[in-house]
């Protein structure tokens, strides 16, 4: 058998190394030191708008602390996109508060104006105003961001926006992560970027970043004992991982266009084939597609999403569904949902296929002519091609 295809592996430059044999070298192995203020500054001066970042262990903990700092607390409303990862919804219970779920709409697959405008009409008519709402750049697409933005000031209600899968990508020429009162990175091993495990709090307004980074190094006091007045967490990022990230941020730019080749070529090859879709970007959205994912109409195609996953996998080649929605997970089950069954169509349909930046040509080519092998060609291309 084939050597393992993976559907995100980590892809190291040239400088990690560098910087982390320097973190050795100077045995700044602790928590913190250069390198966490180092990756700080690359990644403000990247996002732009004169934004401060946190560095921390995970985008959960972002997330978790953005929700802290925006005062979220037991019995307190927080509307989340349903369709995402369950680290978007998760910190909204570690506060005691509840999460209301919001459906997705066709053009990005991320959360819906229509229904975000819905969800909040009737919570506050049912007497509890959101505290947050919290949408999600899904595999790197931008949200309707002026949309939401407008939506939110409406009603006076902030965003953290869950950009975890999304540095890179950009909505009218400004950088994802940078829209929300709060913004949050991920630098997980199959992210675009990775520094092992990692993420990252952005904000515009300095006082949220240095009050997360307090309550990252356990909320401790300025005194010379341990004093803590209030509950802190160990959520900072220690200087050997914020080094890889340092030599990650120099070929940033190399992933993001990597990835988006993947995509191109697969669109190249596939679109034409009966019952396969791809996601397009809408004008002035651009994404860092992070994953090319495919829909496919199995009453056009033949076969089903899940019939070519496990093609797929008898070949040593991992692809996965898209996100379940949450709604539909058994941890939130009964949680408020606001939608039309969009992301629920989405997730029968939808398929990650494999998009590393690291990813040869030939492996490429192993996932397409698989996938043609299984479909037939659209009759309007046969059409074309004569």
């Amino acid at each position: 058998m084939e050597n393992k295809l993976w559907l995100s592996s980590p892809h190291m430059g040239e400088s990690e190394f560098k910087f982390v044999k320097e973190a050795f070298d100077t045995n700044w192995i602790a928590p913190l030191g250069p390198h966490v203020n180092g990756f700080e500054d690359a990644l403000g001066s990247y996002l732009g708008e004169s934004t401060s970042v946190a560095a921390l262990g995970s985008g959960t903990s972002a997330l978790h602390l953005g929700l802290i700092l925006l005062g979220v607390k037991a019995g307190d409303e927080v509307i989340c996109q349903s369709m995402t990862f369950s680290a978007s919804a998760n910190p909204i219970v570690y506060q005691g508060g509840k999460p209301i779920f919001v459906d997705s709409e066709p053009d990005t697959w991320n959360i819906s104006p229509s229904w975000l405008r819905i969800a909040i009409q009737d919570r506050i008519k049912r007497g509890k105003k959101p505290k947050a709402i919290i949408p999600v750049h899904l595999y790197g697409m931008p949200a309707k961001m002026d949309e939401i933005l407008d939506i939110a000031s409406e009603f006076e209600i902030p965003v953290i926006e869950d950009a975890a899968e999304a540095l890179g990508s950009s909505y009218k020429g400004r950088a994802c992560g940078t829209f929300g009162d709060l913004g949050v990175l991920s630098f997980n091993g199959n992210k675009i970027i990775t520094t092992s495990g990692g993420g990252a709090l952005v904000a515009k307004d300095v006082g949220f970043v240095e009050k997360a980074r307090f309550l990252a190094t356990q909320a401790r006091d300025p005194a010379p004992h341990y004093q803590h007045s209030q509950i802190g967490y160990n959520y900072r990022m220690s200087n050997v991982c914020a080094g890889i990230g340092r030599g990650q941020m120099e070929v940033l730019a190399d992933r993001v266009a990597q990835r988006r080749a993947n995509y191109q070529r697969y669109v190249k090859a596939l679109d034409r084939l009966a019952g396969i879709s791809f996601l397009k970007e809408p004008s002035g959205f651009y994404s860092n597609r992070w994953l090319t994912t495919i829909l496919v109409d199995a009453e056009v195609a033949g076969v089903s999403r899940e019939d070519i996953r496990l093609s797929l996998e008898a070949e040593n080649i991992e692809s996965r569904p898209l996100w379940k929605p949450m709604h539909l997970q058994p941890v939130f089950a009964g949680a408020p949902f606001y939608g039309d069954g969009t992301s629920e169509r989405l997730f029968e349909q939808g398929l990650c296929l494999p998009s590393g930046s690291n990813m040869t040509k030939a492996d490429q080519n192993r996932v397409i002519e698989l996938i043609q092998n299984l479909l037939p060609q659209r009759e309007d291309s046969l059409a074309d091609a004569k």
